[in-house]
């Protein structure tokens, strides 16, 4: 459970939005080397079987998960995953601008989950909610722009694979790596650093 009153837990701080902005570049980085990973082992899934790519999709919900569960404020999961997703779009991604939609839906699947838990509630079964249903946010648009042509069977397969990619590369590592940046002190000024603090 959150620590933080009532009055305050929706209140953006200066550090609220200066750490949400470097998180959000910092993966944004990230999801730039990860095209080259995407498109090479990608490919290789799909020849094996097309929906199985959905294997290395959960990456790109990352930011979204972390980004609420380290700021914890309403925003914070989109803010992210938005700031995130224009870094390849300025850089240079193979899906060009369109990586800005995708940023979009993804940060507001995550963003939906934590404001069903009213912003409240940040244990890993939620972290892994919300990385399951940020891609099935993003399943839509990809099924109807990149995979329309598929048949149902596969779209229906890609779901499920790509639901799971997203529960563990999104939701259970984006945990992993808030309650390992917790115990090194850096999100102290947060109740996401403070909590793990206490217990350390």
């Amino acid at each position: 459970m959150s620590t933080t009153s009532p009055s305050r837990r929706f209140h953006w701080r200066v550090v609220d939005i200066v750490v949400a902005a470097v998180l959000g570049v910092t993966i944004g980085f990230l999801f730039f080397a990860w095209t080259f990973a995407d498109g090479s082992l990608g490919s290789l899934l799909k020849a094996f079987y097309p929906p199985s790519r959905g294997l290395v999709g959960g990456i790109w919900v990352l930011g979204g998960v972390l980004g609420g569960l380290i700021i914890r404020k309403p925003g914070a999961a989109l803010f992210v995953e938005m700031i995130a997703a224009s870094i390849p779009a300025l850089i240079g991604s193979k899906w060009g601008l369109t990586v800005l939609l995708s940023g979009f839906l993804q940060g507001l699947g995550a963003e939906i989950v934590f404001a069903i838990f009213f912003y409240r509630l940040w244990k890993l079964p939620v972290a892994m909610l919300a990385g399951m249903v940020a891609t099935v946010f993003e399943w839509g648009y990809e099924t109807a722009t990149w995979y329309a042509g598929w048949v149902r069977f596969h779209k229906m397969a890609y779901l499920g694979v790509l639901m799971v990619s997203g529960l563990i590369l999104g939701g259970v590592l984006g945990w992993i790596i808030q309650r390992g940046l917790a115990r090194t002190g850096a999100l102290d000024r947060f109740d996401s650093g403070r909590e793990i603090r206490q217990l350390v």
